[in-house]
């Protein structure tokens, strides 16, 4: 093969591989320097120079002293007859190592830097541990922790995903990508708002509850532009495509205020909120609506709450106009009251609706009836007993005898008095 012949080889190769041309070169080098070794009577060091130019390979070998330095430098090329097949055998497995080397390399280089970023891939294959998503060059893994509870992903669909973290390891760049990572909201947001993209709207706070529902803050650097408007898009259009890859997750966009009195009111919509009271400290707001807003303030078991604390970095306290009237204190309920979170799903054999909590486990209807319904029958039941004692006792004793007793006395007088007058009259 002539020069000319070779070095076209080596740029057809560095494409193929999507590698740079020096980096193939340096690839060469290093297997024609192990293939050297291989050779009877080789020096115990060398290093290989290649001209980029010509192809033209020079081989300086040294040797070791007692000291560990290289001495006694001097050119030992060997002639192309020279190599023998050992060698030959040597240079091709190593240069299949180093091009392979070469080329995690540069897809961990290529995603190294993309942590936080937003990739599209193509579901792989998927089982209870993990999910691989194909994003073309490259395999990302999707654990279990980072998906979305209750989606299901298919082989073949198409889904985006957030780069949590790209590792470095022996078989090339391990990807971690998440699905639940609030990081995705702000991603997807400006794939969709311009004005997010170039800066002019700011997302300053997010909280999320995957699968379920997610608030954000919008901020505009711009008094003639809406952030809320932006984000929504003409009649929902942007917001829609936002919640389309969510797969149908909630999406609450409220005005971000440096007033934290004001931003506490507007992360609690869409109820409408009477006054905020922010403590001392700045870590906790005492809230306070009217009756009919108390339930659209705490939410579906306390999301709406949970989501604007997480918002807005603060402990939020609900309490309803009769509640302050009956000088109910602060926060009275907040830690008596938990919340079950899970869903309600129907079973696909029997029908019957079946409560699907979020540590997974599953309880039916009549199993939840019974168990909610069993503390209120026992409450219902002691005052029926509290209440039945007394009338079988106490209560019991002066109907018989006591108020028994006036009753016959104040009755049979007069009739005594009566019939004596009669025979008093007869006499007469």
């Amino acid at each position: 093969m002539s020069q000319l012949d070779m070095a076209e080889a080596v740029r057809m190769l560095a494409n193929e591989k999507n590698i740079s041309v020096d980096a193939l070169l340096q690839v060469l080098a290093d297997a024609l320097a192990l293939a050297y070794k291989r050779r009877p009577g080789a020096a115990e060091e060398v290093v290989v120079e290649v001209n980029p130019d010509t192809l033209e390979f020079k081989f300086m070998a040294y040797d070791v002293d007692e000291d560990g330095l290289w001495v006694n430098e001097r050119d030992d090329t060997p002639r192309k007859e020279e190599m023998g097949r050992i060698a030959a055998q040597t240079f091709r497995q190593v240069m299949g190592q180093k091009i392979r080397e070469a080329e995690r390399d540069r897809k961990f280089e290529e995603y190294a830097n993309r942590e936080g970023d937003i990739v599209t891939g193509i579901i792989q294959q998927t089982d209870a541990r993990y999910t691989l998503l194909d994003l073309g060059r490259v395999e990302a893994l999707l654990p279990q922790a980072e998906q979305v509870p209750y989606e299901r992903p298919q082989p073949g669909d198409r889904c985006k995903a957030y780069i949590v973290e790209v590792r470095k390891t022996a078989k090339g760049p391990q990807i971690v990508v998440s699905r639940t990572h609030p990081g995705l909201i702000k991603r997807l947001f400006e794939l969709e708002v311009p004005e997010i993209a170039d800066g002019i709207v700011e997302i300053k706070a997010c909280a999320r509850e995957p699968g379920h529902r997610t608030k954000i803050a919008v901020w505009s650097n711009d008094h003639n532009v809406d952030p809320v408007g932006a984000c929504v898009g003409a009649r929902g259009a942007r917001v829609r495509m936002v919640v389309n890859e969510l797969r149908g997750e909630k999406i609450d966009i409220v005005p971000f205020s440096e007033d934290l009195a004001d931003f506490v009111a507007k992360a609690l919509s869409p109820a409408k909120v009477n006054h905020v009271n922010i403590s001392v400290d700045g870590t906790q707001a005492d809230v306070i609506v009217p009756d009919h807003q108390l339930s659209l303030a705490i939410g579906r078991e306390g999301q709406n709450a949970r989501l604007a604390a997480r918002l807005t970095g603060v402990r939020v306290d609900i309490r309803s106009e009769t509640q302050v009237a009956e000088g109910v204190p602060s926060g009275a309920y907040a830690d008596d009251v938990e919340y079950a979170e899970g869903e309600w799903i129907a079973n696909a054999e029997t029908g019957e609706m079946e409560w699907h909590a979020a540590d997974g486990s599953v309880v039916s209807q009549a199993e939840w009836s019974a168990q909610t319904d069993a503390p209120a029958v026992a409450e219902e039941a002691a005052p029926v007993a509290e209440e039945a004692a007394p009338a079988d006792a106490d209560d019991a004793a002066p109907a018989d005898a006591d108020d028994a007793a006036p009753a016959d006395d104040d009755a049979a007088a007069p009739a005594a008095d009566g019939d004596a007058a009669q025979g008093d009259d007869a006499a007469e």
